[in-house]
């Protein structure tokens, strides 16, 4: 059994709802929040936690945005088949060249979907700033299997942090097999991994070198 709100229009719907709500709101913004990205960033993640229960309306089952800030979620909710959803909300200011935000580890997106009835959802929000006014000109509400590997990238932090390349460039593959995509990442762990323990070696042979030439010094 699939989440119905992935195969089927209700996406569209929830993303559709999502710029209504952000264009309605009142100005929200500062000079001084309007002159921080990650401010306004943080504005709109923080009016989408106190409402995005009420744009899932009769959706969700149970909701909650009581999350630590490196939890896995801004926001989560079950819905009435009992599919779980933990969502993360990015932002991005279209104007800016270049984002790379950081998705989720490998491993704890590996052991979260051990489980068939959870979802890892991004709730991307895409917005320009005229003065201290957001205008919300794009959402996209997928779960991360929907992205495609091809506007992906795997930093080298812990296990391997999954990233979009850029947020200028996003695929979307819609209905695309989560099998198939967890295979896909598989793939890309299995070529990064050889390449960091070749980094890794490199660098044990660098302060080996470091090592030796300080032990040739003598004491002052």
């Amino acid at each position: 059994m699939k989440s119905e709100i992935f195969y089927s229009d209700t996406r569209k719907q929830i993303e559709s709802r999502t710029m209504e709500f952000l264009n309605s709101q009142e100005e929200f913004l500062s000079t001084t929040t309007a002159s921080s990205t990650r401010a306004v960033g943080d504005a709109m993640q923080n009016l989408l936690e106190a409402s995005f229960d009420a744009i899932l309306g009769n959706l969700s089952a149970t909701y909650s945005a009581n999350f630590a800030r490196r939890a896995m979620a801004d926001l989560a909710f079950e819905d009435k088949q009992g599919f779980y959803y933990v969502v993360d909300v990015k932002t991005h200011r279209t104007d800016t060249k270049f984002n790379m935000p950081n998705l989720t580890s490998v491993e704890r997106l590996a052991r979260f979907y051990e489980d068939e009835k959870n979802y890892f959802v991004l709730l991307l929000v895409s917005y320009h700033l005229e003065e201290t006014r957001a205008l919300i000109t794009g959402v996209k509400f997928i779960p991360i299997e929907f992205l495609g590997w091809d506007c992906l990238t795997i930093g080298a932090l812990g296990w391997g942090q999954i990233q979009i390349a850029n947020s200028n460039y996003i695929t979307v593959n819609a209905d695309y097999s989560r099998r198939t995509w967890m295979l896909e990442m598989c793939d890309s762990l299995l070529e990064f991994y050889p390449k960091e323990i070749a980094k890794i070696g490199n660098r044990i042979t660098y302060f080996e070198k470091v090592k030796q030439e300080w032990l040739s010094k003598p004491e002052p």
